[in-house]
């Protein structure tokens, strides 16, 4: 069942989405060369509880890894597409990128974002993957509006990403967000013709993330049972808003 989302529930949302923006606005700032991702993840932690809130992902069980996962922030280096471990050990270095997901529960209800960082200067192939993943992104925004149907969504972020030689991650997939981190409907990343198409109506938020390959779509797990890479080993980015529908258009809840 999709939630509709009252304007009082859409205010408490968007101090939810504007406290995860600030929170990956400062990680921005931290994740430099020679920082760990662990690094991230402390100053995260504190934000997080000096704000009054409760981390989304930290504690949040997945019956495919077995356990609940032990971390406020996802850091996702380079080929990591998703669900990256914070670790001292992994230092970011110059020519990498990061991608980093986060999300609170604020009041009862659940804000969640992603960006991916450059350390430093990256590839001209790199910088193309962050503009097109960020720009699909946008893109698929604009098609959260009333009357519209999710497939306007799904494929408009599919459409740019391949008209620029990427390729999408079809085993991850957004969603929709209010009380719970994870509601009706789920979002792809291209049109899944198995799925339904419901019309977008005033209210509904959607989580809206796209996963960008610089290769090849498909993506594995590795041992540690959290961590997805790209199969053929190249960049992956990943950014994402979450964005309410209302009677004025897309309202991305996510950034001032």
């Amino acid at each position: 069942m999709i939630v509709r989302k009252t304007a009082a529930e859409l205010e408490k949302m968007r101090r939810s989405g504007l406290l995860v923006f600030q929170i990956l606005q400062k990680m921005k700032e931290i994740a430099v060369e020679g920082a760990s991702t662990m690094d991230l993840e402390i100053a995260a932690e504190k934000m997080i509880a000096d704000a009054g809130a409760r981390p989304a992902f930290k504690g949040y069980y997945v019956p495919a890894a077995g356990e609940a996962y032990k971390f406020v922030l996802c850091t996702s280096v380079n080929e990591e597409i998703v669900h990256g471990m914070p670790n001292p050990r992994r230092v970011l270095k110059k020519g990498d990128i990061v991608s980093i997901d986060t999300g609170v529960k604020l009041d009862g209800y659940y804000g969640d974002s992603a960006v991916t960082v450059p350390i430093g200067e990256v590839s001209e192939q790199t910088r193309k993957l962050l503009r097109v993943t960020r720009e699909s992104l946008e893109l698929a925004i604009e098609q959260v509006r009333a009357g519209h149907r999710l497939f306007d969504v799904c494929g408009t972020v599919e459409e740019h990403v391949t008209s620029n030689g990427f390729s999408v991650v079809r085993e991850y997939v957004g969603h929709g967000i209010g009380t719970q981190l994870h509601e009706e409907p789920q979002v792809p990343n291209y049109v899944d013709r198995r799925n339904e198409n419901p019309r977008l109506k005033e209210g509904m938020v959607l989580a809206v993330e796209p996963m960008v390959n610089a290769g090849r779509p498909e993506a594995v797990v590795r041992k540690d049972r959290w961590t997805a890479v790209t199969k053929d080993g190249s960049n992956s980015a990943h950014f994402e808003h979450c964005v309410a529908v209302t009677e004025n258009g897309p309202w991305v809840l996510t950034r001032p």
